[in-house]
């Protein structure tokens, strides 16, 4: 049986699943959802009642969380790409990395982008709030990225599939500054990886819903 995906061309979180998919390119059916398609709709909140994606369902078992989802195609659906190391602490270094592009990257920009959308504070403060996390997010970047090809060091991982939207957004929220040579080259490294051009390319008929306005780049 065919793999399912269920989510949204322009979501980070579902790019993240299918940066690791493409890599590996593992056959799958994209399930787009949106109100224009109820037989998908039906069929997530049948599988995920939490409505939060994205899905990924391999038969009777659905598996949500997107860093789950990746850690599951490489237990059930191995590929040439082998995300997440074997050896242990290596694998701790990459979990760890995919942790920070999702909660100190990622989050900060949905800060603003909340804020935008009238959920907390005033534009003005939840961009102010974000710039300023994102600025210490990228702080540490700079450091741990000097001489690294990657987030974790010469291989692509889980991290890169994290760190990939994480920053593409982040760009987007809060510039990243030029004195961050290191994060600003990382960035564009991700962009041109082909699995990731291709994510950036199917979200591109829906940049008009990013609500703090997306830049005439990338």
């Amino acid at each position: 049986m065919t793999l399912a995906l269920y989510g949204h061309p322009f979501s980070s979180y579902t790019w993240k699943a299918l940066i690791a998919l493409w890599e590996n390119q593992t056959p799958f059916d994209f399930k787009l959802i949106d109100q224009a398609e109820p037989e998908n709709l039906a069929a997530w909140n049948r599988h995920w009642p939490m409505q939060r994606f994205p899905l990924l369902v391999d038969g009777d078992r659905s598996v949500a969380e997107t860093s789950i989802i990746v850690e599951y195609l490489q237990l059930a659906h191995p590929g040439p790409v082998q995300l997440i190391p074997a050896d242990p602490m290596a694998a701790l270094d990459v979990r760890f990395l995919d942790r920070f592009f999702d909660l100190h990257v990622m989050n900060c920009t949905q800060i603003a982008v909340d804020a935008k959308l009238g959920r907390l504070g005033t534009p003005e403060q939840g961009l102010s709030v974000a710039a300023a996390k994102l600025d210490l997010a990228y702080d540490w970047l700079e450091g741990h990225l000097n001489g690294k090809t990657w987030a974790a060091g010469e291989v692509f991982t889980l991290a890169d599939c994290a760190a990939a939207p994480s920053l593409f957004y982040a760009d987007w929220t809060h510039q990243i500054p030029a004195k961050y040579e290191a994060v600003r080259a990382y960035r564009a490294r991700l962009l041109a990886r082909p699995s990731i051009a291709r994510a950036i390319d199917g979200g591109r008929p829906f940049r008009h819903y990013f609500p703090l306005g997306a830049p005439d780049r990338d």
